[in-house]
């Protein structure tokens, strides 16, 4: 999908044509719409399907840079096409970038193409929880009590950096090959953790946090004697190939960003599990009323 819509401009050749869009030898063939402060109006976000603080994240930013005359566009898409998207230009920018485990592989091969703008949650840590009166508390026990969870392990998607450290170092490390694991979306995942709380019934889930299950399900982190899940790590924005120089006030902008655990989960909590809509807009702006003073340093 074309990113950019740019302005079309007259074939007079040479240097009259570089002078009348504005470019120079080395940049594109037309000029860019921009708002008042000199970034590119058009903005595409890349959103991870299924992850809640990525998606709360780009929500609110939405809605700030909006106020600020951008033209914001959220694309939802798997973790692998999101930054092969960076690197191209077809994608500006995603905030939901893992450091330094769960997304070091995509980073390893496409990060010439992208700039870290920094972490803006240090708290990001790869769990597996269940239920909080399940009859074990570590990783370590779950084999042997693998038949009070009917032997399953619930998983998010196949294509996820969760997914792929539950795969090749937790369930091997720990002898989970004998349980059944199921990956097919966050959503699927959160609904058998629904249905199995109201039931009273056991059930292990691959999750994450910063989450809002944590404040809406009465579970608890199995411990990870082996440190197969890794330790916390850093929420990154990452801009694409051509950011800083389409958006230099932007960069700037989430280069400062920082959100706690504690103004997250709020965010999360009102836009996932206050309201039933996934009209997320007027619900985002109420959480910025709430909160104006630090929206404001947002941009400040």
């Amino acid at each position: 999908m074309t990113k950019r819509h740019l302005l079309s401009t007259l074939a007079l050749g040479g240097a009259a044509a570089l002078a009348l869009t504005g470019c120079t030898a080395g940049g594109a063939d037309a000029e860019a719409e921009t708002v008042a402060n000199g970034d590119q109006k058009d903005l595409t976000i890349a959103v991870f399907n299924g992850w809640d603080e990525g998606i709360a994240a780009s929500e609110l930013w939405k809605a700030v840079l909006e106020e600020q005359g951008y033209d914001v566009e959220l694309e939802y898409a798997d973790v692998a096409p999101v930054y092969s998207g960076l690197s191209t230009d077809d994608y500006d920018v995603v905030l939901d970038t893992w450091l330094p485990i769960t997304h070091q592989d995509y980073i390893d091969e496409y990060g010439d193409d992208l700039v870290d703008l920094g972490a803006w949650n240090e708290d990001a840590k790869l769990t597996i929880a269940v239920n909080e009166d399940a009859p074990v508390d570590s990783l370590a026990d779950l084999a042997a009590n693998a038949d009070a969870f009917d032997n399953r392990l619930v998983g998010i998607e196949p294509g996820s950096g969760l997914n792929r450290v539950t795969t090749d170092s937790v369930i091997p490390t720990y002898g989970l090959d004998g349980m059944d694991y199921l990956t097919s979306s966050t959503p699927a995942m959160l609904a058998e953790l629904t249905a199995a709380t109201d039931a009273d019934e056991n059930i292990a889930v691959t999750l994450w946090r910063p989450h809002w299950a944590y404040d809406a399900f009465p579970i608890k982190d199995l411990e990870d004697p082996e440190g197969m899940l890794g330790d916390a790590e850093g929420i990154h924005s990452f801009g694409g190939k051509s950011f800083e120089e389409n958006f230099p006030t932007l960069s700037g902008w989430l280069e400062g960003f920082e959100m706690d655990s504690e103004l997250l989960y709020s965010l999360e909590n009102a836009m996932f599990n206050e309201n039933d809509s996934d009209d997320y807009g007027p619900i985002v702006e109420q959480w910025i009323a709430d909160n104006q003073e630090y929206v404001d340093s947002l941009t400040s």
